[in-house]
């Protein structure tokens, strides 16, 4: 079975990923801002969510809400980021999955530990994204956090995943 046909390349996706959570693991809040499309959505959907608009999520944030967060972290005051977490993103088994005129639709594994004074948090899962190129920039329009224990209470999750 052949990978899909993609305007964008395999390592391009990759490079994109991995750029996107370092930004995220380094704080680097403005920039990991900048890679988001003006019509994006960020959802990590709760157990058993199919449907944003009808089921809980654990996020489910447009574009403006994803400047607040991220405004809101750079505040300092963020009670749940105070001190900032320490995070270090895993990505891999990077995928293109298809390719529409709503972009390129990838799909990676990743395992994010995030080290806070309650100790060490594992978060994994799966992680869609859905890629368009604006003014020559890669964006993404689009993504969506699987996480493996969807099912589980979680702990608080303030940190970009």
């Amino acid at each position: 079975m052949s990978a899909p046909a993609s305007t964008l390349s395999k390592a391009e996706v990759e490079q994109f990923l991995y750029t996107e959570a370092r930004l995220a693991d380094e704080g680097r809040y403005d920039e990991w801002e900048s890679l988001w499309a003006d019509d994006a959505l960020y959802w990590v959907p709760a157990a058993g969510s199919t449907d944003p608009q009808r089921h809980i999520s654990v996020i489910f944030d447009h574009r403006s809400r994803i400047a607040l967060r991220v405004a809101q972290l750079k505040t300092g005051k963020r009670h749940s980021q105070d001190p900032r977490s320490n995070i270090a993103h895993l990505i891999s088994n990077v995928e293109i999955l298809a390719e529409d005129a709503s972009g390129t639709h990838t799909s990676a594994t990743f395992l994010v530990m995030e080290s806070r004074s309650r100790g060490l948090t594992s978060w994994a899962g799966r992680v869609e994204h859905t890629l368009v190129r604006h003014d020559g920039r890669l964006l993404m329009s689009r993504k969506v956090v699987r996480l493996v224990n969807a099912d589980r209470a979680l702990p608080t999750m303030a940190f970009l995943i």
